[in-house]
């Protein structure tokens, strides 16, 4: 079977760059998870490796999680699975980079939320559509209120609003924003070249797990309990399963309460 996450060393191997595929929707499945962390778990083992790049190939970061993965039959194995990819990514030693171009939907953007650095295009677009299907998401619910406040995320994820890369950086979301790829890359490179590489690869690493302490503690303290909203509470109403039913059937949701 194709591979789904294709990696590639860079900076003499001090950096690993892991791309998110096909394009263009280059979607996070269970599968592309199990890729992923298959590769985080060999980058730790090396002493050396001071920094990891998360993106997706061609256009696009993601389209988001696969909507077929969280059907009735297959949620409730679905979400945990994703939230404890989510607290990999949170509680990883090497710092992750996420390279943002275009869509970062849904599950896409938990998981660049998951990352330690968010460098961006101006115009990429982040949004949490899920409401839209009748759910929300568990991992995006407990993290981007710590980052931008609960107002903001609060209308993020009950509205499915878009906001772009230049709107979260503004609300400390994203630490840099660019105008066009080249810009985008030209800047990771500055970045990694004049910021990470001189600096001890086993400090980074201890840095990165000091600086995200308290973060992946609040995770791990609450996650089972958004969980428990999302399996227990929103997947026994009429509404979730129907708005995840109608995308599959592609018509227009029919709410009960409507």
């Amino acid at each position: 079977m194709e591979k789904l996450v294709t990696s590639t060393e860079k900076f003499n191997g001090a950096v690993t760059e892991l791309v998110i595929g096909p394009p263009p929707s280059n979607i996070v499945s269970e599968a592309a998870m199990g890729e992923i962390a298959v590769e985080l778990d060999k980058i730790i083992k090396d002493p050396n490796k001071k920094m990891i790049i998360l993106t997706g190939a061609g256009d696009h970061f993601t389209f988001g999680a696969s909507v077929q993965e969280h059907t009735p039959k297959q949620v409730g194995s679905m979400i945990p699975k994703f939230n404890i990819f989510i607290e990999k990514l949170l509680s990883c030693p090497v710092p992750i980079l996420a390279r943002v171009r275009g869509n970062c939907l849904g599950g896409g953007f938990e998981v660049v939320l998951g990352c330690h650095y968010i460098f961006a295009e101006k115009k990429a677009s982040f949004a949490f559509a899920e409401i839209k299907l009748g759910v929300f998401p568990p991992p995006g619910s407990l993290l981007l209120p710590l980052m931008i406040g609960d107002k903001l995320a609060c209308q993020i994820i009950t509205t499915g609003a878009a906001k772009t890369g230049e709107e979260l950086k503004a609300n400390n979301c994203v630490n840099e924003v660019y105008d066009n790829a080249a810009e985008l890359d030209k800047a990771i490179e500055t970045f990694v070249t004049k910021r990470i590489l001189p600096l001890s690869a086993s400090s980074i690493r201890i840095a990165a797990q000091a600086a995200r302490m308290i973060t992946v503690r609040l995770y791990r303290e609450n996650i089972k309990q958004m969980e428990d909203l999302y399996l227990k509470t929103l997947m026994s109403t009429h509404d979730a399963v129907e708005g995840i039913t109608s995308f599959m059937e592609k018509r227009p949701p029919a709410w009960k309460n409507n």
